[in-house]
């Protein structure tokens, strides 16, 4: 029996059946107790090696996401946020506008969560299989620079910037940009955009009417106490959820 056990986890591993190879006496042995067929023993350690490598995946993507922090909905302090509007934020986890290539633009004072929503939403896509990558403003635009002083601007943009279906770009506004670092920006949302979906948080004052980006200059604002919600939809420009 050790020698037939050994033949199958040389088997396994040549085949990369990582979790069949840990799982299946204990599969087996379940079978037998059940008096379960065959096929129901393949099933099971199938199912084992799916779910396993689908872990796996979400992991991977969780790494390359480079999150600050973990955040999810359920954190969220409606209480202390008391301007957010729930109804949006909720709508938003089914992560959809993902699939229409939305941009999402999460506006308003410092303190009332921005990045805690965008950590979430980013941290549900990981784990809905999708690629994700969050970043701030600030380390965007150094990283695009540099790319751009190296002759490798548009490697950078085609990994980087189209690469994640889902990008979020954190905390605009909190340092002012010169004229080359609002070009690369829009090059950025330009290129996104009708493409993947975006989400930028930011602090910077709705109240000139300009929009952030002159991409966005079709979208509209939904404004609550201390909070904005932007929906920019790539097939109805303007659209506004609410």
């Amino acid at each position: 029996m050790d020698l037939l056990n050994t033949r199958i986890a040389y088997l396994c591993e040549r085949l990369k059946l990582i979790r069949v190879g840990i799982d299946w006496p204990a599969i087996a042995q379940e079978t037998i107790r059940n008096e379960a067929s065959f096929a129901q023993f393949l099933e099971q350690v199938l199912s084992a090696e799916i779910g396993a490598r689908e872990q796996r995946a979400r992991e991977v993507l969780l790494k390359m996401a480079t999150l600050p922090t973990l955040k999810t909905l359920e954190q969220y302090d409606f209480g202390y946020a008391s301007g957010a509007p729930r109804a949006q934020i909720m709508e938003l986890a089914s992560l959809a506008f993902i699939e229409r290539a939305e941009n999402i633009v999460l506006l308003g004072p410092s303190g009332v969560g921005k990045t805690h929503l965008a950590s979430a939403y980013a941290f549900k896509a990981t784990q809905a299989g999708i690629k994700t990558r969050f970043i701030t403003a600030a380390d965007m635009m150094l990283q695009l620079a540099t790319a751009k002083a190296q002759g490798r601007l548009q490697s950078y943009m085609n990994r980087a910037v189209l690469g994640p279906r889902l990008l979020v770009i954190d905390e605009l506004g909190y340092l002012p940009f010169g004229r080359d670092e609002a070009n690369l920006f829009f090059h950025v949302i330009a290129k996104r955009y009708e493409r993947c979906a975006t989400i930028v948080t930011s602090n910077l004052p709705s109240r000139s009417g300009r929009p952030l980006s002159p991409t966005m200059q079709r979208s509209r604002q939904l404004s609550w106490t201390g909070y904005c919600i932007t929906h920019i939809s790539s097939r109805s420009p303007g659209r506004v959820t609410g």
